[in-house]
């Protein structure tokens, strides 16, 4: 299957992600904990994981994580995040297409923000293997909206100037394929959910995540970026002179059950 964008590489990017890129909100963990009936001590993987976002929000609420990701950087970044909040999760590299972990060693894998990066046929099966029967995957999105006349569309605008070839302007952050791809991998009990939430950022604060970007600072040269972030901080400073800065945004998220087998007929 296609990926997308192009060649990007966020271990470029992770200081300023680990600094400015939020987390997914508190609301997101409160909804899908009830949603999926969490336990304490429940064991759970989140691939993709970054700076660690989905991971921590899942430990503070006493499940037993495990996070991995493919750049050494970014989880240097989750460890210290971790640290600060006096938490406790094992990270691991690796990429999601060959999870080394043993089949059904988990009731939960997430993946936030990052389905798109990767082969998600052989992801599908990967989440599948390492999870017990009746197990539950989630995949999740925290992605920015460009609404007329916000400080995103704005944003969206002067990243295409600066990279023509990015891909990403433009989303509704709701993803219907994502749906298929867990049907096709045996998962059922496919449900969806959102709901909306405007950011606050200081104009630091989004100059930073949109320089953690995939359009920026991910994939463009150093001079390039520092271009690209001195025209946004004359724009900002223009055209959405107050802070905080209120970004509307889109939590949207599907789970999906591995089926437990029937038991035999006798």
């Amino acid at each position: 299957m296609r990926r997308f964008g192009g060649a990007v590489d966020f271990g470029r990017a992770a200081a300023d992600y680990g600094r400015h890129r939020a987390g997914f909100p508190p609301a997101f963990f409160d909804r899908l904990t009830g949603q999926i009936a969490t336990q304490p001590g429940q064991r759970a993987l989140d691939i993709g994981t970054g700076t660690g976002s989905v991971a921590r929000g899942l430990a503070l609420r006493g499940l037993t994580v495990t996070g991995l990701d493919p750049s050494e950087a970014l989880l240097s970044e989750a460890r210290a995040l971790d640290g600060a909040a006096k938490l406790e999760v094992d990270y691991v590299v690796g990429t999601a297409e060959a999870l080394p972990f043993a089949d059904g060693a988990f009731d939960i894998v997430t993946a936030g923000q990052c389905w798109h990066w990767f082969d998600r046929e052989r992801a599908a099966r990967e989440a599948s293997r390492v999870l017990r029967p009746g197990g539950v995957v989630v995949l999740a999105h925290f992605d920015w909206l460009p609404l007329p006349g916000t400080v995103v569309e704005a944003t969206e605008a002067l990243i295409l100037a600066h990279n023509p070839a990015w891909p990403g302007a433009g989303g509704c952050g709701v993803y219907p394929q994502w749906l298929a791809d867990l049907a096709r991998a045996g998962f059922s009990e496919l449900e969806t959910a959102s709901f909306d939430i405007n950011q606050p950022y200081s104009h630091e604060g989004w100059r930073g995540r949109i320089k953690a970007s995939a359009g920026i600072k991910a994939s463009l040269g150093a001079d390039a970026t520092a271009a690209f972030d001195s025209a946004h901080a004359a724009m900002l400073a223009e055209r959405f002179p107050r802070e905080p800065l209120l970004a509307p945004h889109r939590v949207w998220w599907t789970i999906g059950r591995k089926p437990v087998p029937s038991a035999p007929q006798g």
